[in-house]
């Protein structure tokens, strides 16, 4: 059994193979995939994991990204069988007993070489011992915006109390890397963004800015690439604090403004919409905003749908022949209700405007309740007129209109009138 397994040295049809360039790809079993012992001491097999599940992860690297999936054991035997000595010239397997490399010449020819494990022994897949954890931000590594808010010492240790917020931050700027390629070849054809055509980034509620830091700092000094980003907030004092830090710091292209996100205006097209956790309807405005603006990108995280919980309480109680009856009854069930229902009809909203939509975990719920991540990705315009883009809008309205039918909510509550086309 695989216990983990890399492939490098990629051929020149990596890309066409995979969709993109990458030049390393490391996949490991997971920690909760777990080993148990043969029989009659025969050494070590998989536990019973069911032929379906995704038992292994996997970072898939390019020159300046890197995207995680994950893999079951069919899928990891078919992408060794498809891959190994072909797509990626160079690979070595480690099994319980044995390191198995296999090497390719430029022609194509394969050999595979095995050598025994001196000590045969699984990893410790339950501490976690085989794989520390990579951020793009790393530890140890003192950044000075996070020094000066507190996530982290002079020396780059991450302070124990915001770790959370170290790791929020962390997965954060993943969702951004995932859509890099696609802001950059909707804004510059795939040339990449200069002075003169940066990539614009609004942050709206931006509050301490943890995030609009992060990044500034992920983009323009990890990857060097050009931004023009503008926090948004209505709290002075706050603006006032993140605006010296921006100019302490260097950061001559991050501005912070003191403004209502509904009375926002500018005149210059973004690429990429940022809302966190703008209070009930202002992550609405947010979003109007966004795609009356034509954003390329929207990433949002939601937070205290109070309208819609308004809404269903103002209605009364459901029948009991409803199926939302049990749901309404009680206050702490009707709001979280209220908080899926709302940021559903969003993500619809979205899709109807042409957007392709995810909705997804932002950071675990232990952490908070408030851990949805909205991310749509604008379609190219003869994407969303064609035959498919019209019927994907039309059903999305369907389920929309079903939906708010079945909650007895009326047009006038949760919508943003820039995403009806």
């Amino acid at each position: 059994m695989t216990l983990s397994i890399v492939f490098s040295k990629p051929g020149k049809n990596v890309a066409e193979a995979l969709g993109r360039p990458y030049i390393k790809v490391r996949i490991w079993r997971k920690a909760g995939a777990g080993l148990s012992a043969g029989p009659s001491g025969a050494g070590l097999s998989s536990a019973s994991s069911g032929e379906g599940r995704a038992v292994y992860d996997a970072e898939l690297f390019t020159e300046k990204q890197s995207f995680r999936r994950t893999f079951t054991e069919a899928e990891l035997s078919a992408f060794k069988q498809e891959h190994a000595g072909k797509t990626f010239r160079a690979v070595v397997e480690r099994t319980e007993v044995a390191e198995i490399t296999t090497l390719a010449n430029k022609r194509g020819e394969a050999r595979t070489f095995s050598r025994p494990l001196k000590s045969p022994a699984p990893p410790s897949f339950a501490s976690g011992a085989d794989r520390k954890k990579k951020y793009i931000i790393e530890e140890n590594v003192p950044v000075p915006f996070l020094v000066r808010l507190g996530v982290m010492t002079k020396e780059g240790k991450v302070v124990s109390q915001k770790y959370d917020k170290f790791r929020q931050i962390n997965r954060f700027l993943e969702y951004i890397a995932d859509i890099l390629d696609e802001l950059t070849a909707r804004a510059t054809d795939g040339r990449g963004f200069t002075p003169d055509r940066p990539l614009r980034i609004i942050d709206f509620g931006c509050g301490k800015s943890y995030l609009t830091f992060a990044v500034y700092y992920f983009l323009h000094c990890l990857r060097g690439i050009d931004v023009d980003i503008t926090g948004l907030d209505l709290k002075a004092d706050v603006i006032a604090d993140c605006q010296k830090l921006a100019g302490e710091s260097g950061y001559g292209n991050l501005r912070f403004q003191v403004g209502d996100i509904a009375a926002y205006s500018d005149t210059e097209q973004p690429d990429l919409v940022i809302t966190l956790h703008a209070c009930d309807t202002a992550t609405d405005y947010a979003l109007d905003w966004a795609v009356r603006q034509g954003a390329a990108a929207i990433l949002s995280v939601p937070c205290c749908q109070h309208e819609l919980n308004a809404c269903l309480q103002d209605k009364g109680s459901f029948p009991d022949s409803s199926p939302f009856a049990s749901l309404a009854r009680h206050g702490i069930i009707r709001e979280r209700l209220a908080a899926l229902a709302t940021d559903a009809i969003r993500a619809e909203l979205l899709e109807q405007a042409g957007y392709r939509v995810q909705v997804m975990e932002f950071i675990d719920m232990s952490h908070t309740p408030k851990n949805l991540l909205v991310r749509a990705v604008k379609k190219r315009e003869a994407d969303i007129r064609g035959a498919d883009g019209q019927k994907t809008a039309s059903r999305s309205q369907e389920r929309e209109a079903a939906l708010r039918e079945a909650l007895g909510l009326s047009y006038s509550s949760v919508t943003f009138p820039g995403c009806r086309r």
